[in-house]
């Protein structure tokens, strides 16, 4: 309610959350043409017992075991069980339930179908048990067939998720290494392309959250809000430096040397830049590494000009897996420093090559 003063913006929760959490939790508890309700509180709930949980963790377990056992290799030998029929009926009435419910604009129910085939896959794991039948070599084959049919149920669930999430489930796709995207692929069991590998190591999803530290945090981020708007309604008062008007930042967890050597980081020069057509935060460069030039998007519009950014160095991320932003795929990240309501960009000193390893 804005005469309440509890508003939530739209553009802070994607902040917070990313775009896709925030269409699942507005389309799945805000009935179609209905007033809905919405906390901070219950959208973590959400991305936590739904997001995380059911599907984060369900991508991540099955391309780990993909890659353990297989190699990441996709086979399907079709050793069946009935144990597979639950799972495979469930997956192959899952698009005419969806589509029927959507037929009756009732979008919370369309997304409960689609959780519940993501549901009864998790559950086909625990009744196949895959680090069981990993013990024997007599169940090689065996252990591919309920594989593949974990991972043909993940996309056909993506699919069907890409009307609501389409970010998550063109990530989900790119992990599965399919090109089998489209409805009429759900028809039947088994579209998914075998031959090919899945990806090496699946970046989570959905990271769940702890409520009482984001809260904190985010009461933190309010005072100090509160605090800058009242030194600029008295001017009178002693201004403070940037330092003491700026939300402490919450510690993260202590790291070894070992994790942080996981990041590879690169001087890269800007030789192109324009913006995203369907965004307008976004910034889509062109970043020469030195043995190769690549696409890395940037949310960094409002600070920056496409002009301001060709010729400029920059930090980036190279082993970062890439990611889908507004239709354009982002292959690494540029380091940015944040300070108050200013983004600024983390550039050498002086002139290095491009490619130059940042240690």
């Amino acid at each position: 309610s804005k005469s309440k003063g509890n508003v939530i913006y739209a553009e802070d929760l994607v902040d917070a959350f990313g775009v896709d959490a925030v269409r699942y939790f507005c389309l799945h508890e805000m009935p179609f043409a209905q007033d809905g309700n919405i906390t901070w509180e219950l959208v973590i709930e959400r991305i936590n017992s739904d997001l995380a949980n059911v599907l984060g963790n369900l991508v991540s377990r099955t391309i780990a075991m993909s890659n353990k056992y297989f190699d990441g290799t996709v086979t399907n030998p079709r050793v069946y069980d009935p144990v597979d029929e639950g799972l495979i009926s469930t997956a192959l009435a899952a698009k005419e339930k969806v589509e029927n419910r959507m037929e009756e604009l009732r979008v919370t129910d369309a997304l409960d179908e689609i959780f519940t085939l993501l549901r009864r896959t998790n559950k086909y794991i625990d009744e196949t048990e895959p680090w069981v039948l990993a013990r024997d070599e007599a169940n090689r084959d065996r252990l591919a067939t309920v594989l593949y049919n974990l991972l043909e149920s993940i996309r056909i669930s993506a699919v069907l998720l890409e009307s609501f999430m389409p970010e998550t489930a063109g990530k989900i796709l790119d992990m599965l290494g399919t090109e089998q995207r489209s409805l009429d692929s759900l028809n039947s069991f088994g579209n998914l392309e075998t031959g090919h590998k899945v990806i090496r190591k699946a970046p989570a999803l959905f990271a769940r959250i702890d409520e009482k530290k984001f809260m904190d945090e985010l009461t933190a981020r309010e005072e100090a809000k509160e605090q800058s708007k009242k030194a600029d309604e008295n001017p009178s008062q002693p201004a403070q430096s940037d330092e003491a008007q700026a939300a402490p930042q919450p510690a993260k967890p202590e790291i070894v040397f070992d994790d942080f050597a996981k990041i590879e980081l690169r001087v890269g020069t800007v030789t192109a830049s324009e913006k995203v057509r369907k965004s307008k935060k976004l910034l889509k460069n062109q970043v020469d590494l030195g043995t190769e030039t690549r696409q890395i998007l940037s949310g960094i519009a409002q600070y920056y000009s496409p002009e301001d950014m060709v010729g400029r160095q920059v930090i980036v991320v190279t082993n970062l897996a890439p990611r889908k932003m507004a239709g354009e795929v982002s292959e690494g990240m540029i380091l940015c420093a944040e300070q108050g309501d200013r983004v600024v960009l983390v550039s050498p000193d002086e002139k290095l090559p491009a490619g130059a390893v940042v240690c």
